[in-house]
């Protein structure tokens, strides 16, 4: 079988939907979207994207195989994983007052830190494991791997994009110091919450 118009359209439908809802990317974009705008989250959108396009290359050539003959390498990146979690939640958790103000305390994460996250995103490497193993034909392997992570990642931007956005159009509505700590607060505690997969889950299977 080889990636045929069909079978590029299903994969289409699985990276949006899978990109554009709930997960750690989109949590922190969200509360960066309320706390530093939308163009000072530009970086970090790219770093996720560009990140995950270069993990679903690392999947399909055969990283996946290696923790799957290693299982002890996957655990200990899942706790290191639980660990930078809860340091960005954190983060969040303790953000200062919408403003602005480019100079002011705190900034939001940037595109090097956002693409390295996507190594220790428990969402990012299901959706990695399940493009390459549903969507990618074993005809002509090499160049459909190129194929679906190239458009997975042109999909990613977007979809993730969408939550900056959208917290960027809440910030006149949290400029209530009071609010916008519940809201921080809120959104450390469901990044706090997506820790659950790794701690119960084994990924990848």
């Amino acid at each position: 079988m080889s990636l045929t118009a069909d079978l590029l359209m299903g994969f289409s439908l699985f990276a949006f939907v899978t990109s554009v809802t709930p997960g750690p990317n989109n949590t922190m974009l969200l509360a960066s979207g309320v706390n530093f705008g939308f163009t000072r989250s530009i970086p970090h959108i790219l770093g996720i994207s560009c990140g995950f396009f270069v993990m679903v290359l690392a999947v399909g050539f055969g990283l996946g195989a290696l923790f799957e003959a290693y299982p002890v390498l996957y655990s200990v990146l899942r706790y290191v994983g639980a660990a930078y979690l809860l340091y960005l939640a954190w983060r969040i958790a303790t953000s200062g007052p919408a403003s602005n103000d480019p100079d002011r305390k705190g900034k939001p994460l940037g595109y090097w830190a956002a693409a390295a996250f996507q190594w220790v995103n428990p969402k990012a490497w299901v959706m990695a494991v399940g493009a390459i193993s549903t969507y990618t034909p074993l005809q002509d392997y090499f160049t459909n791997v190129l194929v679906i992570s190239a458009v997975f990642a042109l999909i990613n931007a977007p979809s993730v994009g969408v939550w900056a956005g959208f917290g960027s159009m809440l910030r006149d509505v949290l400029r209530n110091p009071r609010w916008l700590r519940l809201f921080n607060v809120g959104m450390a505690l469901l990044l706090v919450a997506s820790l659950y997969p790794i701690l119960v889950e084994h990924y990848p299977t």
